[in-house]
């Protein structure tokens, strides 16, 4: 019987704007020094800043460091969380 992976925490931590890790990661979808594209437990991550770098990738644990000046951080196509829902749905629903 094959093992089912619990789903990794998606955390990020930054470090003074020059690097960071983050967790809850599924996929790198694309990489440069001016854009890093992640597919996380909460959907798309974007990454835009100067000379970025992946200093470490670990898939099975859904981990990412890098490294570069990180300009900013944008969540593309985030899920649609179930607090979101209206009450009046959820009760006819």
């Amino acid at each position: 019987m094959e093992e089912k992976k619990s789903a990794a925490i998606h955390k990020l931590m930054l470090e003074r704007q020059k690097g960071g890790t983050i967790t809850g990661i599924r996929d790198v979808i694309s990489f440069d020094e001016k854009e890093i594209l992640l597919h996380t437990e909460d959907g798309k991550l974007s990454i835009k800043g100067e000379t970025l770098h992946v200093k470490h990738l670990d898939l099975e644990h859904g981990e990412l460091s890098l490294e570069g000046r990180i300009d900013s951080l944008a969540y593309l196509g985030r899920k649609k969380e179930k607090q979101e829902e209206s009450l009046i749905k959820r009760l006819f629903h």
